[in-house]
């Protein structure tokens, strides 16, 4: 039976860190107020073993000493009502001074610490990673994509402005930064230097290319694919130093055109797209096994073109009879899936 999480709504904190530990220092004196009340109109029930006087300097002692502790014996609760208080007033309102002070001490101190150790410790295991910057909903879609693909969580890093998205990407798997990504510090925080491939979603293509822009110069040989809003900033982007490029208008545009001429087309470019599939479209560099043979001859799926030194062959150009060692081919291949 699937376990439902109650819903969190959170809001921007209305105190900031040092309002916050002034109301807690106020609600410490608060309770030793209580505390100090009750012990000085009681005072007869209380016993000083010393001189035999309970003075006000000895109950604001003795307040102190029981409310922090449990007390040395030196003045002690002698009447039925002045050990009831102590038992039902004293004791809670030490329990919640320890609790004040204890989450006082962690939000000042040990959630930083913490939270820096963690952060430290992941950034030690981000190496050949994927970096997904944007997280709408193109975002979303290729982390579910990715997924599908086989792509553990912890291999995918999600960069956003917004601490939401973040949220939501958390509760994912993936790992999550909030920060701006046209910032140097952001990349680096996100380990790209190690990076496998960086993915760039976001909705301004300026931003894009600032992105795409810094991503190459802080890592020369990783892939890096730009989502592009307009058409003219495609050439751009590739400038940038994007090794791909996808308009998602112009390939809706050209989907839907195949559309007017029927439906199994635009069925199977979606199939060969999507890891959810029966076949699927990927690339990869030929093994040593199969130099030599035919681009059509491969047994791993059917061959479609290959690239070598940086041209792009057909299936039935004269180059793909005999494939070469470093070729890097484009395949349709079963994915086990019926």
């Amino acid at each position: 039976m699937p376990v439902t999480l109650p819903l969190v709504l959170k809001r921007k904190p209305k105190m900031n860190v040092w309002q916050s530990l002034w109301v807690r220092a106020m609600l410490c004196l608060l309770f030793v107020g209580i505390a100090m009340g009750g012990h000085w109109l009681d005072r007869e029930g209380l016993k000083d073993n010393i001189d035999g006087h309970v003075s006000f300097s000895d109950v604001v002692y003795f307040t102190a000493i029981t409310v922090t502790t449990v007390g040395y014996g030196d003045i002690v609760p002698v009447s039925d009502r002045a050990r009831m208080f102590d038992t039902f007033v004293v004791t809670p309102v030490r329990l919640f001074i320890w609790i004040i002070f204890l989450g006082t001490a962690y939000t000042l101190v040990l959630k930083s610490t913490w939270e820096q150790f963690r952060t430290h410790m992941i950034r030690k295991t981000l190496k050949d990673h994927i970096i997904i910057y944007g997280y709408g909903a193109t975002g979303e879609s290729v982390v579910d994509e990715l997924l599908r693909q086989g792509e553990k969580c912890e291999t995918i890093v999600v960069v956003d402005q917004s601490e939401h998205r973040i949220s939501a990407a958390i509760e994912r798997g993936v790992t999550g930064i909030v920060g701006d990504a046209t910032v140097n510090a952001t990349q680096a925080a996100a380990n790209i230097a190690t990076a496998r491939a960086v993915i760039i979603s976001t909705h301004r293509d300026d931003s894009t290319v600032l992105i795409v822009l810094s991503a190459r110069q802080m890592n020369p040989t990783v892939s890096i694919s730009a989502a592009v809003r307009a058409t003219e900033n495609e050439d751009l982007m590739r400038q940038a130093g994007a090794n791909n490029v996808i308009n998602p208008v112009s390939m809706g545009g050209h989907l839907l055109a195949r559309a007017s001429e029927g439906r199994h087309v635009v069925e199977y470019i979606a199939d060969l797209a999507s890891a959810d599939g029966c076949v699927v479209l990927r690339e990869r560099e030929i093994t040593a096994d199969e130099a030599g043979q035919s681009l059509e001859s491969l047994t791993t799926g059917k061959g479609l073109r290959l690239c070598r030194g940086g041209r792009i062959h057909g299936y039935w150009e004269e180059e793909a009879k005999a494939l070469q060692a470093g070729d890097v081919i484009v395949e349709i291949a079963r994915t086990g899936r019926d």
